[in-house]
This record gives structure tokens, sequence and C-alpha cells, in this order.
């Protein structure tokens, strides 16, 4: 499983007690440094059916520099994916995928629960 946080992130440290506490291993990563590929994305933007903002931080400052919230309903998601995999800080955190390609973006505990008893 691998978790993709950002370090100054209050949820993202949360999330990782969390698991800690579940006793769950997982490889973290700072999504700043190394975002998830192309290939994650695509997994985690079939988890929420396709709904490409739900993968994005739109309360991020990057989010409102880059002007998003007007761009996004004109891109692709093809380029929105390149975009987010160019960019850690556009993505919604933390990110967390299993090795079959199952995740979660944010931190909600009953979430993450079900997610780690399926």
């Amino acid at each position: 499983m691998k978790l993709y946080q950002y370090p100054n992130c209050s949820t993202c440290r949360k999330a990782i007690k969390y698991l800690q506490d579940q006793g769950v291993e997982f490889d973290s990563i700072d999504i700043t440094a190394q975002p998830p590929t192309q290939a994650e994305l695509k997994a985690m933007l079939r988890c929420y059916d396709g709904e490409i903002r739900k993968l994005f931080n739109t309360s991020g400052l990057q989010y409102r520099e880059l002007g998003m919230k007007d761009k996004l309903p004109d891109m692709s998601k093809a380029e929105a994916i390149k975009l987010l995999a160019g960019n850690g800080k556009l993505i919604k955190r933390p990110f967390i995928i299993t090795k079959s390609k199952i995740g979660l973006v944010g931190f909600k505990p009953e979430q993450w629960q079900s997610l780690l008893t399926d």
C-alpha cells in the first residue's frame, strides 16, 4: 500500500497515525517530491467513477494560482492526469492506493477502515 502525503499537512499526519495505530504496513511518499504516476492516477479516477475534480486539491494555493476552477471543465481527463502527475501539490491528499489499485483521497477514518477491511 502506498500513502502519498505532504509532511506539512496535519490531515496527512493524522492519516499516518491512523495507519500506524491499525498496524498497517505502507510506503509513505512525499507527494510533492514524487507525485503518483499517471497509471496510479487513472486507477484512482476509476475509484471515483471518472470524476476528475475529486483528485484535485481544490482548496490548495496552486489550484487557485493556476486558475484551475476555470480551466478544469475544458480539460480532457488525459490532460488533467498529466498535469496532476507533474505537480503533487495539485492532488488532494492524503492519497492512498493499494496494490490492487483501489484507493482513496482525503482522510475520513470510516472510509479508510472500509478500504483496510476489504
